[in-house]
């Protein structure tokens, strides 16, 4: 398969991103109903295809997120999670990061750190972004190395946000200025 025949726009040495379609629907439902996912959005309530037809519609067919597929560069490139940037203001060339391991075992493979990396050049080279932010649970001790190796500072704390279902813990929130 020539990755460039099927979307693939950016390429590492692990993993490789395509633009999303409305054709991996059913796997950001699947990805986005994992609990250990879900634990790790504000927004936790039962995620549906509605949600996600709604969400491309209106954010990335607008413009508003730029959203890719993580694949392994294994054969068949098996998709494994997302990567996107949300609320993309063009006009002060900022954006808010969100990325998501889906697939269990696929966690623990550094994939997210090339992610990062890969995906904050993109932001910086094609989307021509200044300064990415992302908010992330303190006692996501994993996604927050993995912000700081790509990068990203701490610049709040943001004390006992509350998420959709009721729950409160405290976030921070960091920040990476190219």
């Amino acid at each position: 398969m020539e990755r460039e025949k099927e979307g693939f726009v950016i390429f590492g040495e692990k993993v490789s991103l395509r633009k999303i379609t409305l054709k991996d629907t059913a796997l950001i439902v699947k990805w986005r109903n994992n609990e250990r996912v879900r634990d790790n959005f504000v927004f936790r309530e039962h995620f549906t295809k509605e949600m996600h037809e709604v969400w491309f519609k209106e954010k990335i067919q607008k413009g508003f997120v730029e959203q890719f597929i993580i694949c392994e560069n294994t054969e068949g490139y098996r998709p494994i999670g997302s990567v996107y940037f949300r609320d993309i203001d063009s006009a002060n060339a900022t954006a808010e990061y969100g990325i998501f391991i889906g697939e269990d075992d696929a966690i623990g493979r550094e994939y997210g750190n090339e992610t990062a990396l890969l995906a904050l050049d993109y932001a910086k080279k094609v989307l021509g972004l200044k300064k990415i932010i992302l908010r992330a649970f303190k006692d996501n001790k994993a996604a927050i190395r993995s912000y700081k190796n790509a990068g990203f500072t701490k610049i709040k704390d943001l004390m006992a946000v509350e998420c959709s279902d009721g729950f409160k813990s405290d976030m921070i929130l960091m920040e990476k200025r190219f």
